[in-house]
């Protein structure tokens, strides 16, 4: 399980406005973190295309057009994951990057 890969996960149960059902995520920790914990730092993909947000990323899931919700970053056992369905180009990867330390690093 790697930086950048995309599976299949469980994320119930959730609260509140926590995005739920089975969905795809994408991994952003990092690959040392992935190798020696048993969870995972993820953001959710939704299909719910919400281009005005700053908080999203537009990318290509299995053919279609899905958001990351970087909003909904959150922690997930590695036992919530069902199966890699995809992984993020270099380009998406590096926006992602971008995008999560503007929201939640010192700058």
């Amino acid at each position: 399980m790697k930086r950048g890969e995309i599976f299949l996960a469980r994320p119930d149960p959730v609260e509140d406005t926590e995005i739920g059902k089975t969905r795809p995520v994408v991994i952003v920790s990092d690959d040392l973190r992935n190798q020696l914990l048993q969870t995972l730092v993820v953001c959710p993909l939704t299909s719910q295309l919400r281009p005005q947000w700053r908080s999203r990323l537009r990318v290509r899931c299995v053919g279609k057009d899905a958001d990351v919700a970087v909003d909904q970053i959150r922690v997930l056992s590695r036992a919530r994951l069902i199966r890699r369905i995809g992984q993020l180009g270099p380009p998406a990867a590096a926006a992602l990057r971008r995008l999560i330390s503007e929201m939640y690093g010192d700058g």
